[in-house]
């Protein structure tokens, strides 16, 4: 039994983590593209295109469900691969779903109309790729009205922490804060709209303030995950050996994930 999960980098072993403490019984393959990455300041087609290439290598391994564990790819690329790519027996899903879920208080499967929510500002920290799609209103506003969200885009953090330059990380955050505080001075939640931002999801915290609830993927993409296969158990594949798989230098994205998760991490060539 095996799940894709595939990342432009590193930020998707964050999502790999809890989807393994929560399904300890299922197998899961992890690619991180890390030759091309980082996809955040690529065009969506260029995005589409990698994405496409590199989630076709989950079915040669025995996986029928991926997860697009980037939200650059999830917002410049999911749509168009579910309406025209994804093969009939297979399934591809996305990260922004279990983030707008929890703020929005409702199921994916509620096609209510759009209501009022407890939370009306609400600040997105993501790549340049994921605020330019807009993605992250467009599928909010389906849900719910009267929230005004105010996007910042991270230039360099992404870099900065695949290359594992903590301290540049920690000062950028800051500085992104202070941007973000400036357009939206008072925020009452905030989203973490990448997923190698939860590492440093305790500076998000203390550079917003004790008042503003930030929203981290990991755990909320592994609770939708595990009510998914709930549903769909056909779609957890017959493969039966959980790997690690990179486009890069399988070498040196070992010891970036073993610092990254602070376990040992080996890689193999995708």
């Amino acid at each position: 039994m095996a799940v894709g999960i595939f990342d432009s980098g590193l930020g998707g072993l964050t999502v790999l983590e809890a989807a393994a403490r929560r399904l300890p019984d299922v197998d899961f393959v992890y690619l991180g593209d890390n030759a091309n990455a980082p996809y955040g300041v690529r065009s969506p087609d260029d995005v589409y295109r990698l994405t496409t290439q590199a989630v076709g290598r989950f079915w040669d391994h025995g996986c029928d469900l991926a997860i697009l564990a980037c939200n650059t790819a999830s917002a410049a690329a999911l749509r168009r691969m579910q309406e025209s790519w994804v093969p009939q027996d297979k399934r591809v899903l996305g990260v922004f779903v279990p983030m707008i879920e929890a703020l929005s208080e409702r199921g994916w499967g509620d096609n209510s109309p759009p209501r009022e929510v407890a939370v009306n500002h609400v600040a997105l920290f993501a790549t340049p790729a994921t605020v330019s799609s807009r993605a992250f209103q467009r599928e909010l506003a389906f849900r719910a009205i009267g929230v005004d969200v105010e996007a910042q885009a991270c230039g360099g953090l992404v870099d900065a922490i695949e290359d594992g330059d903590l301290i540049l990380a920690e000062a950028l955050v800051r500085s992104h804060v202070d941007a973000l505080k400036r357009k939206m001075p008072d925020p009452q939640a905030a989203i973490l709209g990448c997923t190698h931002y939860p590492l440093l999801a305790d500076v998000f915290q203390d550079a917003l303030g004790p008042g503003v609830k930030v929203y981290s993927q990991a755990d909320l993409v592994a609770d939708s995950l595990a009510d998914y296969l709930g549903r769909h158990p056909d779609k957890i594949g017959q493969g039966t050996q959980s790997k690690f798989l990179t486009t890069g230098d399988p070498a040196k994205v070992s010891a970036r994930a073993t610092q990254f998760l602070k376990r040992g991490v080996v890689f193999e060539a995708a």
